[in-house]
């Protein structure tokens, strides 16, 4: 219950500072980091989490479920297949050359083997933009750069899964029930996308039928009705329950937008929260040792991951797009490793191959950095694109207030 209350306590904490957070370079998502580290066994000792505590693997996992479900209820499909072209160079270019920088990077500075290295390097490959909503949630900000980071994020998860679970296999003996093939490993994708497309589909098709169909006041639990089937159908037959996150809020809120404008208040609520658990266990595991684990080569290799690999891969992929020099840039900062990388750092580390725990204090130090860093300038970048009343709250009298394109804030 300890970690119930510390919860409670950061949640009321960071709403009461969420304002604050939305104009200025304060970032909630450092807040929760930060607490969950402060009340670890590093500092005051108030709760006890491992890397290998339940809570952590199923938070994260949970946290990553419930934002690419909402994320993908933000992809307007039409407007992805008339402008497919930069999320798929992201995707088929600017992954595989973070991939390949980040394991050269970690094989030359870290000295992990080759095959760990770049495995190192396809767990760092996924973004999360949930740690930039100042720029991916704000109607204000140009299109194509909202559609590119957020598509970009919703599918590289799934994408990198695969490289990661490949690579544990052949990185050295496994702990039991790590092994994996690849027709298993193809086979859970697509039963991932198989799900995520046909569960709401059926479920639209329910809701159609003359004597069914959600009371107003209920409606906006249909969606999470959805994704609470899927998540358990994907853990129980081994799918990929990321891409079926994704793809099922795309589905839906293609198939369905009145579901989606009903749920979407409380899909944001829940994933905030989802989130937020997810960083106050993480932080959690942030302990001075796990920092002075970390070789000077180590935090080259962090420094180099967040400020240079990201950027310049996908500044490569972009090439010749239409894309403003501006938006490019913007887009080429934002690759901020989060859930995704948390989760499959912990399948690095539970898979027992012989440099797993130097692998893992790799990139749980690299994702804290890529946090701190892209939490903490999203307002200040979206501002450049004259994004203004972040928070919703009016700088002026009543007579010069905007409404919000939406109510997130910073994260």
């Amino acid at each position: 219950m300890v970690l119930v209350v510390v919860f409670g306590v950061a949640l009321l904490v960071a709403v009461l500072l969420s304002g604050l957070a939305a104009r200025t370079v304060l970032s909630t998502s450092f807040l929760f980091l930060v607490g969950g580290a402060l009340v670890s066994d590093g500092f005051l000792g108030l709760i006890h989490i491992t890397p290998d505590s339940g809570i952590v693997s199923v938070t994260a996992d949970l946290a990553l479920f419930a934002v690419l479900f909402t994320d993908g209820m933000h992809v307007s499909l039409p407007r992805l297949r008339a402008s497919w072209k930069h999320p798929a160079r992201a995707l088929g270019l600017g992954m595989p050359l973070a991939f390949v920088f980040m394991g050269l990077v970690t094989h030359y500075l870290v000295g992990l083997d080759w095959t760990t290295s770049f495995l190192v390097g396809a767990v760092l490959a996924p973004t999360d933009p949930v740690f930039a909503s100042a720029i991916v949630g704000r109607a204000e900000v140009p299109a194509k750069l909202r559609q590119l980071l957020n598509v970009e994020s919703g599918i590289n998860d799934g994408l990198a899964l695969p490289v990661v679970l490949v690579l544990i296999a052949a990185a050295g003996p496994t702990a039991p029930g790590m092994e994996a093939s690849p027709g298993t490993i193809g086979l859970e994708l697509l039963l991932g996308l198989v799900f995520g497309i046909v569960l709401p589909l059926v479920v639209n098709v329910l809701v159609r039928v003359p004597l069914l169909g959600a009371e107003p006041k209920l409606q906006q639990l249909l969606p999470l009705a959805v994704g609470i089937i899927l998540y358990a159908s994907c853990h129980l037959t081994h799918a990929n329950p990321y891409l079926a996150a994704f793809s099922a809020g795309a589905t839906l809120a293609h198939v369905s937008p009145e579901a989606k404008a009903s749920f979407e208040p409380l899909g944001e609520a829940l994933a905030e929260l989802a989130k937020f658990a997810a960083l106050l266990v993480f932080g959690a595991l942030l302990t001075p040792s796990l920092f002075g684990d970390l070789s000077l080569g180590g935090y080259a290799a962090v420094i180099l991951a967040i400020f240079l690999i990201r950027p310049a891969s996908l500044l490569l992929s972009l090439l010749g797009t239409g894309i403003s020099r501006k938006e490019k840039l913007v887009a080429a900062w934002f690759g901020p490793k989060g859930f995704a990388s948390v989760v499959y750092g912990l399948l690095v580390l539970q898979s027992g191959i012989p440099q797993a725990e130097e692998a893992f204090t790799l990139i749980a130090v690299c994702i804290a950095f890529s946090i701190i860093a892209h939490s903490s300038t999203d307002v200040p970048i979206a501002r450049a694109f004259d994004v203004e009343d972040l928070a919703g709250i009016p700088d002026g009298p009543p007579s010069e207030t905007r409404t919000p394109a939406s109510a997130n804030g910073g994260t």
